[in-house]
């Protein structure tokens, strides 16, 4: 990642991984290290035994750069191992908030009310085990990725059968994704009857066309889309749905001992290759249709 490529949003993650299991996580943790011009305290945890997330404790401060360091050849045996860094720049605030029961989603910028789009959210009714998988997930989200038209199946809810009552693809407009299990922000495929009047989706926030592309055009990856209403709780292992976590709960998953309160710097040692700072994405399929 580079300032110079891409900006993004107050919640992003800083991902970690490695090209094989890290036995001495302490170590590996304590070589990673983060500069922001505007620090505000933060911490990594371990998500599995090659990746590692560092987060902040509230969301950064937006309009700066942050320096990210993993000094690899400091690791006991890993002295031929080339360090790196990776630079990115925190743009605007972009933190919305979806009601779910009143069908709207406020878009704040840099704190300023700035757009009140109609929504539809999931309607409900389909329970696979002991879930209903057709709710939207109420909780904090990020935003992941988006395109101009992602396609859309039924892949998600094991159904790829033409025949099958239950299947569809479509091609949607103005996509930007929300979690792993196939939630978006999009264009509503027709049936704009209901934005704004009640929930019809398949767990995704439908949209105006007006405001599904106005959304996709400020769209950074690791802006905040908060989900109210909803009796289907977000998974904080849902994407990139780490704020999900309490901050004390969040630091649990450090190597390393628990220090003082204050802005950090950075925190981490690894095995392997370089860090990276984003994730793989399953792009065909969604909470469509």
């Amino acid at each position: 990642m580079d300032e110079k490529t891409e900006t993004v949003g107050v919640g992003f993650p800083i991902i970690v991984t490695f090209d094989k299991p890290v036995a001495n996580r302490a170590a590996a943790e304590a070589v990673l290290q983060v500069q922001a011009d505007r620090p505000v305290e933060g911490a990594w945890r371990w998500v599995s035994d090659r990746k590692v997330v560092y987060r902040t404790k509230t969301f950064w401060r937006p309009h700066q750069k942050v320096l990210l360091t993993a000094r690899l050849s400091q690791i006991p045996g890993n002295e031929a191992t080339k360090d790196v860094t990776r630079r990115f720049a925190v743009g605007t605030a972009n933190i919305s908030v979806v009601d779910t029961r009143k069908h709207v989603m406020r878009v704040r910028r840099d704190g300023r009310l700035v757009k009140r789009i109609p929504i539809s959210a999931g309607r409900g009714g389909l329970v696979k085990n002991g879930v209903d998988v057709y709710l939207t997930t109420s909780g904090t989200h990020l935003t992941m990725g988006k395109r101009e038209v992602e396609t859309m199946t039924s892949s998600w809810l094991g159904v790829t059968d033409p025949e099958d009552s239950l299947y569809y693809k479509l091609e949607i407009p103005w996509a930007v994704r929300i979690s792993d299990s196939g939630e978006y922000v999009h264009q509503s495929a027709g049936a704009y009857q209901f934005l704004g009047r009640s929930n019809q989706s398949h767990g995704c926030v439908r949209a105006t066309p007006a405001g599904a592309k106005w959304f996709y055009g400020i769209a950074q990856r690791g802006d905040v889309v908060q989900i109210t209403g909803t009796r289907r709780k977000l998974d904080w292992r849902n994407g990139w749905s780490f704020w999900q976590l309490s901050w004390k709960q969040w630091k649990r998953g450090s190597a390393l001992p628990a220090t003082g309160a204050g802005p950090t710097t950075g925190t981490g040692p690894a095995t392997g290759t370089g860090p990276t700072t984003g994730t793989g994405q399953n792009e065909e399929s969604g909470q469509e249709g």
